[in-house]
């Protein structure tokens, strides 16, 4: 299946359907890869932190007489 790109010209309005080269799309398949494995890191990270601070909330709790609550106002 052939895949195509459209380009515009702004000073005449004219649309034209061109079709992909084999680099260009490599170059968006390589671009998409690189978005997928940013977000991919981004939600680990989110993760990762979000784990954090459920542990310190446990071991507040755990160590001292905080209330779930307090100790989820304490960790930011």
């Amino acid at each position: 299946m052939t895949e195509y790109k459209l380009v515009v010209d702004c000073e005449t309005g004219k649309q034209e359907y061109i079709a992909l080269t084999p680099a260009e799309i490599a170059e968006r398949d390589q671009a998409a890869a690189t978005v997928a494995q940013e977000q991919q890191a981004r939600e680990e990270a989110a993760a990762a932190k979000e784990a954090l601070k459920a542990s310190a909330r446990a071991k507040l709790v755990a160590g001292q007489t905080l209330t779930e609550e307090e100790a989820a106002a304490i960790v930011l």
